[in-house]
Order: structure tokens, then sequence, then C-alpha cells
């Protein structure tokens, strides 16, 4: 017997398969919240690693600062995976957003005072925009969907 592929002719709707819409929005919600969440665990590794780096230089200030901004972001991120409502889901993205942020001042900071060089600032900086972008569209279509 042949074995049976996907054909895009023969395709049929979500319906007729026996998923809902919203069974598939719900899918491809958490399939972008675990693309989100995978990388701010990357991040705060990167982080950790920059933390170590800097207190073997004897830089206690700033580490301190970026070791707590950026790790938080992802911690923020998985507690909203596991939020009490909507508003609760909103509000942790958003704090995630906000620790974000101050990651890229600390990053900023770091390479002005030359803590680190300009491909590490590059990379990353690169990785918290792209965490920024991210919970900005997530902050934004959780808002829409809460309405």
């Amino acid at each position: 017997m042949a074995k049976d592929t996907f054909n895009l002719e023969r395709a049929k709707s979500p319906e007729e398969v026996g998923v809902s819409s919203k069974e598939i929005v719900e899918f491809l919600r958490d399939m972008k919240e675990n693309k989100l969440a995978e990388l701010s665990l990357d991040f705060s590794v990167d982080i950790i690693n920059l933390v170590k780096f800097l207190k073997s230089n004897h830089e206690s200030i700033i580490s301190n600062q970026i070791g707590r901004s950026g790790t938080s972001i992802g911690a923020n991120i998985y507690e909203a995976q596991y939020a009490q409502g909507k508003k609760d889901f909103i509000s942790k993205l958003e704090i995630a957003l906000k620790e974000a942020s101050e990651t890229g001042y600390w990053l900023e900071l770091l390479y002005r005072t030359k803590y680190i060089d300009e491909q590490t600032f590059k990379g990353l900086s690169s990785k918290c925009t792209s965490l920024r972008a991210m919970l900005i569209a997530s902050c934004r279509t959780a808002k829409e969907n809460a309405k």
C-alpha cells in the first residue's frame, strides 16, 4: 500500500479534520511564545556569561544591573506562560519589555565605556532588539485579544 503524502489539492479545512480555527490561533500563539521563551533563555545565558567576564575584570556596578535586567526578561516571559489571566499575562510581557529596554541601555553603556568590544555589543544588542520587537508584537496582540 502506498504511503499517504500531503497534497495541497486534497487538503481539508481545519474544521473538516476536527480542529477549530480558535485552536489553530492558540497553537500558533503558543509556538510564537515558545520561540520568545527560547530566545530569552539563550539571551539570559549570554548575559550570565557577560557578567562572569565583567566580574573577572573587576567591574561590579554595571554587571550587577545588567545581570538582573537581562535575566529578568526570560523570567517574566516564562512566568507569563502561567499567568492567572489576560491582564496578568500582558503585565508580565510588559515587564519583560521594560527589562529588555533597560538591558539595551546597560549594553550601550558597557560599549561606550569600553568594557565590551563592538562585536560583542552588536551581537548582544541585536538579540536584545529582537526580544523587544517580539515582546512589542506579543503585547499588542494580547491587548487586542483581550478586548
